[in-house]
């Protein structure tokens, strides 16, 4: 696999341990009407990881590990913008200072960038510690394959997910396939280099059929028919690859998110379907 990652700039980004919010309303079932306040973004998930399951756990767009964020719009918007999943973290304030991670997703609206680190360093971290990311990865491109769209990976995450070239396409491997009808909230958004967008899960036999009722944090997926260069759009024939980076929900048209990482305006990117198919494979 031969890119263009010797001429990418690697560079600081930060942001601080953000607290969580939306405690101040209900979320409502869309299925039942009911309202629950259940834990949601933002803050230190201390339980849940890449490879945890994110479905049917008690809380709503729940990220796991620690999610960051900056006060400065400007900022902010740099910090998710250049973050890339496999990017390392350091730790510059606090007790846990020192300590080392990876980003494993981008969250949007709220707006967070989310890190793993293990169980001691979560420990010890607080709300407002400050976390730098090294940034890399942005403007990645594969050799002999330029009408394939990468974003949001660390080149050295897409060199171990042992991709496979052939002549005309790659072969990815991922968990499942989701088709174009099941992606929600987040349509319409102008770039897909920052955040995500959701695949409702609320029709049962669906949930069954793709297999979205067994999603994992961290899991690698493909959706088809959706082209996200310019960001995330309907086109026929079209496929995109992406990471599920947050739980799923009880809103309607939202559910487990996605950010992308490779996209292709034709069917150039074939999934190969595999259980193992997560970035804790990769990165842990």
């Amino acid at each position: 696999m031969k890119t263009n990652k010797d001429k990418l700039v690697m560079f600081s980004v930060s942001g601080k341990v953000h607290h969580p919010t939306g405690a101040d309303r209900y979320r409502i079932n869309c299925q039942t009407g009911q309202g629950f306040i259940l834990p949601a973004v933002g803050g230190i998930v201390y339980n849940y990881k890449i490879g945890d399951s994110c479905m049917g756990i008690e809380g709503d767009h729940v990220e796991p590990g620690v999610s960051i964020k900056n006060a400065d719009l400007g900022e902010n918007n740099a910090l998710n913008m250049f973050s890339c999943i496999g990017n390392e973290c350091r730790i510059l304030s606090g007790d846990a200072k020192g300590k080392k991670g990876f980003v494993t997703g981008k969250h949007g609206g709220i707006d967070h960038v989310i890190c793993y680190f293990d169980d001691e360093t979560l420990d010890l971290l607080a709300v407002d510690d400050k976390i730098q990311i090294k940034a890399y990865g942005t403007g990645l491109k594969l050799e002999g394959y330029e009408d394939i769209g990468l974003m949001n990976v660390d080149p050295a995450l897409l060199e171990k997910m042992q991709i496979s070239l052939k002549k005309d396409s790659l072969e990815v491997d991922v968990t499942t396939i989701i088709p174009a009808f099941l992606m929600g909230s987040g349509l319409g958004a102008s770039t897909a280099q920052s955040g995500d967008y959701d695949v409702m899960c609320f029709d049962k036999e669906a949930n069954k059929k793709y297999k979205l009722d067994q999603l994992k944090f961290g899991d690698i997926v493909l959706i088809e028919d959706h082209y996200c260069q310019y960001g995330y759009n309907y086109h026929k024939g079209a496929v995109s690859v992406g990471v599920i980076v947050h739980s799923d929900c009880l809103q309607s048209g939202h559910g487990p998110g996605i950010t992308i990482i490779m996209t292709c305006k034709t069917n150039k990117i074939k999934g190969i379907i595999t259980e193992k198919a997560n970035i804790s494979r990769y990165l842990l």
